[in-house]
């Protein structure tokens, strides 16, 4: 009798640890859904973290300093680097900046009431504004606009990065006690996969920038469209969100470059599209062949999806959830349950 007491018990609590189990995942999506804004804080703080051992790897290793050492002087280069470049060409860049969404309106306003002068012109701004009082430089200032809730995230998320760089095997270890001991080593080899998968990423990101803003800031110069160093600085940050970044940042030089004649215009469409096959055709393959690859379709499809549950808040940090999920499918289903044998990053160098 104690037997069927005790069997039926553990039945009980068998079903109950399941019922727990469908329940924590059901309610998973709702809850990423209401915190999604701490997810791209922390998506961000680990970023941030990842830039300052970067930084501060070659002092630890090569200069024999501590940790704590090597971290705060990568701190202080990026300090420097954001200080010097603001007071070196920040008055420049603004006033620049400022020019550019100036002549943008202009141009826009130009084109306006070319478009209202025929039918089908109206027909296409109907489509275009939706009734929403839609416009072009109007788009393009919010995305450079910065609002205080903006301000705090960034700080939150520097300062959050700063604590994760400087102790992260503490939160590694944290992560790992979230699951049952029979999964934690699994989930160390997957956390340091998804870092590695990070490191590499940020890297070509930095690489893929630095010469999109180089090239765009020449291309303008050459053609003589204003504000070359403004149109330079806007395409290197746009490269940051893939696919979407280039076609933002050639907005404003078409419409700057429209003010200055059809020449401009067919040379600033020229040159985007020349630099961006420089880019996809020769800069990408080099680079991605020693950092992280994703098949384009894969990363595309990813950052629409997180787009279109996540809203336009999301696009900052869309292509590294897209790298932290490839890497987690790769190593957790793919390697793990299917057995199939795949590369995953950090694995390259063994």
């Amino acid at each position: 009798m104690n037997v069927q007491r005790s069997g039926a018990r553990l039945t009980r609590l068998e079903f109950f640890k399941r019922t727990v189990i469908v329940l924590a995942v059901a309610l998973a999506p709702v809850l990423l859904w209401f915190l999604f804004d701490v997810v791209l804080i922390v998506v961000g703080a680990v970023l941030v973290a990842i830039l300052l051992q970067l930084l501060a790897d070659p002092f630890s290793r090569w200069a024999r300093l501590p940790e704590s050492a090597a971290l705060l002087i990568a701190g202080a280069i990026i300090a420097g680097a954001i200080g010097g470049a603001g007071y070196l060409f920040g008055t420049q860049i603004g006033a620049e900046m400022k020019d550019v969404l100036r002549r943008a309106g202009e141009a826009w306003q130009a084109i306006n009431t070319q478009l209202q002068a025929s039918d089908f012109g109206r027909l296409m701004l109907a489509h275009i504004q939706g009734g929403s009082g839609f416009s072009i430089p109007g788009f393009i200032s919010s995305l450079f606009s910065i609002s205080a809730s903006f301000l705090e995230a960034a700080v939150v998320t520097l300062i959050a990065g700063f604590y994760l760089a400087a102790q992260p095997a503490l939160y590694r270890e944290g992560v790992s006690k979230l699951f049952p001991h029979d999964w934690r080593a699994a989930a160390d080899d997957t956390v340091d996969h998804i870092g590695d998968a990070l490191r590499l990423w940020l890297i070509g990101e930095l690489m893929q920038m630095a010469v999109i803003g180089v090239l765009t800031t020449a291309a303008v110069w050459l053609i003589g469209l204003p504000s070359p160093l403004a149109l330079g600085v806007i395409a290197g940050i746009a490269e940051f969100i893939p696919y979407l970044g280039p076609i933002v940042a050639a907005v404003p030089a078409v419409l700057l470059a429209s003010t200055k004649g059809t020449d401009a215009l067919l040379y600033t469409a020229l040159a985007y599209l020349l630099i961006h096959q420089i880019e996809g055709n020769l800069a990408v393959p080099l680079i991605q062949r020693r950092m992280v690859f994703i098949p384009p379709a894969v990363m595309l499809l990813g950052i629409v999806a997180i787009l279109f549950v996540f809203g336009s808040v999301a696009v900052v940090f869309a292509a590294p959830i897209v790298v932290i999920l490839y890497v987690a499918v790769e190593k957790l289903y793919i390697r793990e349950r299917l057995g199939e044998e795949v590369t995953l990053p950090g694995e390259e160098s063994e």
